[in-house]
């Protein structure tokens, strides 16, 4: 894919009204796209050369800096129209926020100055070989001016549309050549670099068409300076997680508002009324208003859930005043925070696009609706990261006084 030229965004409001402009582009093609597999090359494009992409980069680089919490109310805007352009940039903004916080100066200015002219990240992180999700097989290894690349990485969404991968790996000098700590790093490879293959298999039920298929890596040149420590951002109470988790819940409370609005509207122009209601038109049925308001509810509490997790994170990323709060606490904070947002988001997200069909009848089973697409896609997003975990946390806290860990998924 090729950076196109991206206007510049230069506020929260102006973002939001962005976000709203594409959505209302976006929405009345989601199912289609969803139904026929259909990538959104040109939707991403749309989306890269509107500037959202580049709100969170720093304004001394001439980007907005916006908030996290900003950052996911587009996020959640964006996926009440299409779920699948929302979290094909989730990735984007996680490793933009990785360069603010353990980049070099002179990488901010290459990979952050390539982002404000419309640049698109994408990850390559997961891996299906290891024992856990958390164990990283992909190597950087010593090679003749620099390093080498060698491994498989599986779920990189938005990897079919990115410019540059963001490639984790693990460090494998045991003869200490290169002088660097053991750990984790990250190596920002442009997506045509020879050696790297990005295949279109992604073949989940919903979320079909985000793009988050498997990258392999057979010998890929990197240099040194294309690679950054992910220990800097992740072992320190920088929020890291807290941020990456907001977007996450962003995504889901999107689809929960989606999915309720397309139940209202489906009950209103299609639905018919339960004989025994005793009214003419389906909207008119009281068990029926009992149960909309239910929904409602539910949706509300997740976006409220939503919006106080930001306001944590935004604390905890140093966007707004934190008094008397040292950064672990801000940090341990943001992270139970969102934990929160995270187990709400997904009940809702969950049960209100599986509601679609209950309040809709028997007609909102049929494949011409289209409306299947919202459960299938929550069903799918919110198998990130599981939230019986994020109970454990919650629960540790408030029982314990345990803290978060720091391991960059809370």
């Amino acid at each position: 894919m090729t950076a196109v030229a991206a206007d510049r965004i230069g506020s929260a409001e102006w973002a939001f009204a962005v976000a709203a402009e594409l959505a209302a582009e976006f929405g009345p093609g989601a199912a289609a796209r969803d139904r026929e597999r259909a990538l959104p090359h040109a939707e991403i494009a749309r989306l890269a050369a509107s500037g959202l992409l580049a709100v969170t980069v720093p304004a001394e680089l001439g980007g907005a800096d916006l908030p996290p919490s900003a950052v996911a109310e587009v996020v959640r805007v964006l996926a009440t129209a299409d779920p699948n352009i929302a979290q094909i940039p989730h990735s984007h903004f996680v490793y933009v926020n990785l360069l603010k916080l353990a980049g070099s100066p002179q990488q901010r200015i290459r990979y952050l100055g390539a982002v404000l002219e419309g640049a698109k990240l994408a990850n390559a992180q997961a891996e299906r070989s290891s024992s856990t999700s958390a164990r990283i097989c992909t190597t950087l290894r010593p090679a003749p001016g620099g390093f080498r690349v060698d491994g498989t990485k599986f779920y990189c969404t938005g990897s079919l549309f990115a410019d540059i991968l963001a490639v984790l790996t693990r460090l494998d000098d045991p003869a200490g050549a290169t002088g660097l700590p053991d750990g984790e790093y990250v190596a920002f490879l442009p997506a045509n670099t020879p050696g790297v293959h990005i295949l279109d298999d992604w073949d989940a039920l919903g979320q079909r068409t985000t793009g988050s298929g498997t990258v392999e890596f057979d010998g890929v040149a990197v240099s040194i300076d294309q690679v950054v420590a992910r220990a800097d951002a992740v072992n320190a109470p920088t929020g890291y997680g807290a941020f990456a988790q907001l977007l996450h819940a962003a995504i889901d409370a999107g689809i929960a508002r989606g999915a309720l609005d397309a139940a209202a509207r489906f009950v209103r122009t299609s639905s018919r009324p339960w004989f025994e209601a005793g009214v003419t038109r389906a909207e008119e049925d009281p068990l029926l208003i009992q149960r909309f308001g239910e929904l409602g509810v539910e949706v509300v509490a997740a976006e409220a859930a939503l919006t106080a997790a930001g306001a944590a994170v935004d604390r905890a990323t140093g966007h707004t005043p934190a008094p008397g709060s040292t950064d672990a606490e801000a940090s341990g904070h943001a992270s139970l925070a969102v934990a929160a947002a995270k187990v709400l988001t997904d009940r809702a997200a969950n049960e209100v696009a599986a509601a679609v069909f209950e309040v809709g009848g028997t007609r909102s089973a049929s494949v011409a609706t289209d409306l299947d697409h919202f459960w299938r896609n929550a069903r799918t997003h919110t198998l990130h990261d599981p939230v019986r975990w994020k109970y454990q946390h919650i629960g540790r806290a408030l029982l314990q006084g345990t803290p978060p860990p720091l391991h960059g998924v809370i």
